[in-house]
C-alpha cells in the first residue's frame, strides 16, 4: 500500500478525529476529514506517489482582539488563534530544495543553496519560504528539503493573517523535520516576521506571527521584541453568550503597502522627535506639550496616530483585566473605545488614496445599527478595507448575519472560535 493511501485510510478510519476535534471543534470533524484527504490527493497529483511517510501540519489564522497597530512600536496586544488555518501534507526530501504547491497558486520552488533576497520574489510566497530557511540557517538551526501541498481557509486580505499562518507553517515544518521540534513557538514567530520584513518586503510587526505560532488567547508585551512577555488569558466568549464574528467587506488590498507602511513610519517619526526610537518609550505627558511643533513638522495625521498608540497601548491592559475579572460588559466598552480610536485617530478604516471605497465604514455603521448598546464592533487587523470584528449576542446573531450578508454577500459574516493550539504537526498533537 502506498504511503498516501495508508494516510488516507487512517483519516477515513477516524484515527485523526480526536486531533481534528481539538483543533476545529467536534462539529467540524467530518469536514476536516474530507479536507485533509483532498490535500493528500493534491500532494499526489502534484508530486507523484511519495517515497516516504507523509506528515500533516497546521498553522492558524489569528484575530486581533486588542492593540490595533501597537506591536510595531513595541506595544501591547491581545490576540487569539482561530479555527481557520493553513494545512500542509508534507514529505521530507533529500534534495536541497523546498517545493510548495499551494492550492490555486503556482508551484513555489526554492533552492536552499541560494538563501539571498530575490527582488523578483518580493510580495510573493516564494520569498517567505526562502526567508524562513535563511533565518533558520543564520540562527544555527538545521534546514533541509521537503515537498508540501497546502490549502488554506484563512480568508486572504481578511485581517486574519493568512501570510503569517503560511510563514509559521513553513517554520513549523522545518522545525519538526530537521530540528526535532527544538525551536520554540516564540522563535518561529520571530523567524516568520524576519521573512516577511526582509524577504517579502512588508514592514509588519510581530503580533500576527506570534498569535499564529503560540496559539490560544494571549496578551503579548513587545517592550522587548527579543524577549516578549506572553501571557495566556483564559476566557470563553461562548460562555458570555456572544459570538465572535469577523465581517469580510471584500475590499481590495492591492497597492496599499504604502498605506500600511505609513502607520509605523509616522509613529516612529513622532517618536524620534521625542528622542526615542518607538512610541512605547514615551508618554502622553511628553507628547502633548510638543503638539504645536510636531503637527507643523509631521502633519496632524502623524500626531493623531501617536495619540492612538499611547491610549491603545494602555487600553490593552484594561481589556485583559476585564476578561480576567469576567467583566464582559467592561470589555465591550473598551472594544468600542478601541474602534473609535482606530477610526478617528489611527485612520485605517479606509484608504486615503481611494475614499470612494469604504466598505469597512459601512460594516461598522451596520453593526452599530443592529447591536446598539448590546454588542461591540471595531476595525480588525491592519485595516484599509479588510474586515471588522464584532462581538454579537447570540440572540442578535441571525439579524446581524442577515443585515451584513444582505449588503456584503452570502458568506461575508464568519462566526469563529478561538483555537487552543498554534502551529503544530498534527501527527504529534
Amino acid at each position: 500500500m502506498s504511503y498516501a493511501m495508508n494516510l488516507i485510510n487512517k483519516i477515513e478510519a477516524g484515527e485523526y478525529d480526536e486531533r481534528f476535534s481539538r483543533l476545529y471543534g467536534e462539529d467540524a470533524v467530518a469536514v476536516q476529514r474530507e479536507r485533509y484527504i483532498s490535500a493528500v490527493n493534491g500532494f499526489v497529483e502534484t508530486f507523484g506517489e511519495p517515497t516516504c511517510e507523509l506528515q500533516l501540519f497546521s498553522a492558524p489564522g489569528r484575530t486581533e482582539i486588542g492593540g490595533n497597530h501597537t506591536d510595531h512600536n513595541h506595544g501591547r496586544v491581545l490576540a487569539g488563534s482561530v479555527n481557520l488555518d493553513v494545512i500542509a501534507v508534507v514529505a521530507r526530501s533529500e534534495d536541497a530544495r523546498v517545493r510548495i504547491q499551494s492550492a490555486g497558486f503556482p508551484l513555489d520552488t526554492v533552492m536552499l543553496s541560494d538563501l539571498t533576497v530575490h527582488k523578483e520574489e518580493i510580495n510573493r510566497s516564494g520569498s517567505l519560504i526562502r526567508g524562513t530557511a535563511a533565518r533558520f540557517k543564520e540562527l544555527g538551526q538545521n534546514i533541509g528539503g521537503f515537498d508540501a501541498y497546502t490549502t488554506s481557509n484563512v480568508l486572504k486580505g481578511s485581517g486574519l493573517s493568512s501570510s503569517a499562518a503560511f510563514e509559521v507553517l513553513v517554520g513549523v515544518i522545518l522545525n519538526h523535520l530537521y530540528n526535532d521540534g527544538a525551536v520554540s513557538p516564540v522563535e518561529i514567530a520571530k523567524v516568520a516576521q524576519y521573512a516577511e520584513n526582509v524577504f517579502f518586503g512588508k514592514p509588519s510587526g510581530l503580533m500576527d506571527q506570534m498569535a499564529s505560532s503560540v496559539g490560544n488567547i494571549i496578551t503579548i508585551d513587545f517592550k522587548s521584541t527579543e524577549q516578549p512577555i506572553i501571557e495566556k488569558v483564559d476566557f470563553d466568549f461562548a460562555a458570555a453568550k456572544h459570538a465572535l464574528c469577523i465581517v469580510d467587506v471584500g475590499g481590495n488590498h492591492a497597492d496599499l503597502t504604502h498605506e500600511y507602511a505609513a502607520i509605523p513610519g509616522e509613529m516612529k517619526a513622532v517618536a524620534a522627535e521625542l528622542g526615542v526610537p518607538v512610541l512605547r518609550e514615551t508618554s502622553l505627558d511628553k507628547l502633548l506639550p510638543r503638539l504645536p511643533e510636531l503637527r507643523k513638522k509631521h502633519g496632524d495625521r502623524a500626531v493623531l496616530r501617536a495619540l492612538h498608540f499611547l491610549e491603545e497601548n494602555d487600553r490593552v491592559v484594561d481589556e485583559v483585566q476585564a476578561l480576567k475579572a469576567n467583566d464582559f460588559d467592561r470589555f465591550k466598552e473598551l472594544v468600542l473605545q478601541s474602534g473609535h480610536s482606530s477610526f478617528e485617530y489611527l485612520q485605517n478604516v479606509y484608504a486615503a488614496c481611494n475614499v470612494s471605497e469604504q466598505g469597512m465604514s459601512l460594516a461598522l455603521a451596520l453593526a452599530q445599527k443592529v447591536l446598539a448598546d448590546r454588542g461591540a464592533w471595531r476595525v480588525h487587523g491592519g485595516g484599509f478595507g479588510g474586515t471588522t470584528q464584532n462581538f454579537v449576542p447570540y440572540d442578535l446573531l441571525p439579524a446581524f448575519r442577515e443585515m451584513i450578508e444582505g449588503v456584503f454577500g452570502e458568506g461575508s459574516c464568519h462566526v469563529l472560535r478561538i483555537r487552543p493550539y498554534g502551529g503544530v504537526c498534527v501527527d504529534t498533537l
